[in-house]
């Protein structure tokens, strides 16, 4: 049985991004674990940190993060895979003070860098396979994330998702520099509904991220089936010792 870890940036990423390829390496037999980068509580929110939640909904005491938390164990049991949470902080917490901010590149005083790699090395050295983002839509997290791992993770090994909903936004939108590899196309025909379930159970982010819950499994078969040319994919940029993985997966 090999030992594959996904990092996700956010509680939401791996599953929106490649649910598909998670659940049918956990039902190959794999040992998959979704380790989720920032995922810290903070105790009074304020500013923009703050509208993140209240626009969503959310009274201002509600512990937003703790809600994130319970959907994605929700999540990732739909996808029959194993799932750690590292505590980091989102940037808004971090001096991101808007949208646009989010998508502006690093700040000079976010040093959230170091304490990304501490929080992650132990589970992506010596994986057989690491999932991680491309980058695509250049969210700060993401980013940070992407540069990480590239370098932690052996790239040989190393299999990097197209960011959703990013990828619906921006479709011909590149990944981070340090993103190497070959592009692999895993077949999710047989898991997209399943896929649609576990991103469902992120209540609080398909209305914002896909305009509800009834659109989810719509909007991913879609992207699906374009990222395919009709069969639906997963597309990920693989390291050739992960695109063998990757492949035993095909029909």
């Amino acid at each position: 049985m090999s030992r594959i870890v996904a990092v996700s940036p956010h509680l939401d990423d791996a599953v929106f991004s490649a649910g598909g390829t998670l659940a049918r390496l956990a039902a190959a037999g794999h040992d998959v674990l979704v380790l989720t980068v920032f995922t810290g509580s903070v105790d009074a929110p304020t500013g923009f940190a703050l509208a993140c939640q209240t626009d969503k909904g959310l009274a201002p005491d509600v512990d937003y993060m703790a809600l994130r938390r319970d959907e994605d164990a929700a999540a990732l049991a739909r996808l029959g895979v194993r799932g750690e949470h590292r505590g980091l902080l989102e940037a808004p917490h971090r001096g991101y003070d808007s949208p646009a901010a989010l998508f502006a590149g690093r700040r000079e005083d976010d040093d959230v860098a170091d304490a990304v790699t501490e929080a992650v090395r132990g589970r992506v050295e010596g994986a057989d396979l690491v999932l991680a983002p491309q980058a695509v839509g250049d969210h700060v997290d993401h980013q940070v994330v992407t540069a990480v791992v590239a370098g932690l993770a052996d790239p040989d090994r190393t299999a990097w998702w197209r960011d959703t909903p990013y990828a619906v936004r921006h479709p011909d939108a590149l990944g981070a520099p340090g993103v190497a590899g070959t592009d692999v196309a895993v077949d999710v025909t047989a898991v997209l509904d399943t896929k649609a379930a576990a991103a469902r159970a992120y209540a609080t982010q398909v209305g914002f991220q896909f305009g509800g819950p009834e659109h989810v499994a719509p909007v991913l078969a879609e992207l699906a089936r374009a990222e395919g040319a009709g069969r639906p994919v997963e597309v990920l940029r693989a390291g050739a010792t992960a695109r063998a993985m990757i492949g035993t997966l095909e029909p």
